[in-house]
């Protein structure tokens, strides 16, 4: 009897920590899909600055909790994908640094709008921390829209081009048809020419009017 009791309390324990591995993938799901996409530290749930190790690290351990096919969580896949994103634009140096440059800007941005110095006492507060956030988080806004407004200027810059190169393109295909259609009658015309020369020198061509003969007078 004591050991079917310890067997179904064991299985109950089971089922509690089952749970709350269903749980924590659920929670952490949300918490990825909730972040501010643009920032790939909030992804992942990590602070500026840290080592490439401790990326992918982190991504190792969130990537085998919230993989889709550990978890039946329909959002799963969506938080993969951001995940992995995430931990990419981490890993790429050039759009690290882009990143590290907005939340530097975000800073500056607070102390200068508060007339605060770097080493006022405001900046080590909680208070301060989800300033920065939501400063960092404007920052990167803009200049994400910056980037779309270029990268359609750029691409209306190309297509004008390509217009333009379509259009010589085709010019010298009508003048290169016009040459090969020149060419084709050539022997045509050479022929033509030939035949009216010949007619010329052999007195051929139209007939001249005969003059009138005056009659005598008288």
């Amino acid at each position: 009897m004591a050991n079917q009791d310890g067997k179904e309390d064991q299985e109950a324990l089971d089922a509690l920590e089952l749970e709350q591995k269903e749980f924590n993938k659920d929670a952490e799901i949300d918490r990825i899909l909730n972040a501010f996409r643009l920032d790939a530290y909030a992804v992942l749930d990590l602070q500026p600055g840290v080592p490439d190790s401790d990326i992918k690290i982190t991504y190792r351990k969130k990537s085998l909790l919230i993989h889709p096919d550990k978890t039946k969580n329909p959002r799963a896949p969506d938080a993969f994908d951001r995940l992995k994103k995430a931990q990419t634009e981490l890993l790429d140096e050039k759009h690290r640094e882009r990143l590290d440059e907005a939340i530097a800007d975000a800073r500056m941005l607070l102390i200068r709008d508060n007339k605060w110095t770097v080493d006022s006492e405001e900046l080590k507060t909680e208070a301060f921390a989800k300033q920065w956030r939501e400063k960092t988080r404007e920052v990167l806004v803009d200049n994400e829209h910056r980037r779309r407004r270029q990268m359609k200027a750029q691409m209306q810059q190309e297509g004008r081009e390509q217009r333009r190169a379509d259009e010589e393109l085709e010019e010298r295909k009508r003048k290169r048809q016009h040459e090969q259609d020149w060419e084709a009658t050539r022997e045509e015309r050479i022929s033509s020419w030939r035949t009216f020369q010949k007619d010329k020198s052999s007195g051929g061509g139209p007939e001249k009017k005969k003059k009138k003969k005056l009659k005598p007078i008288g």
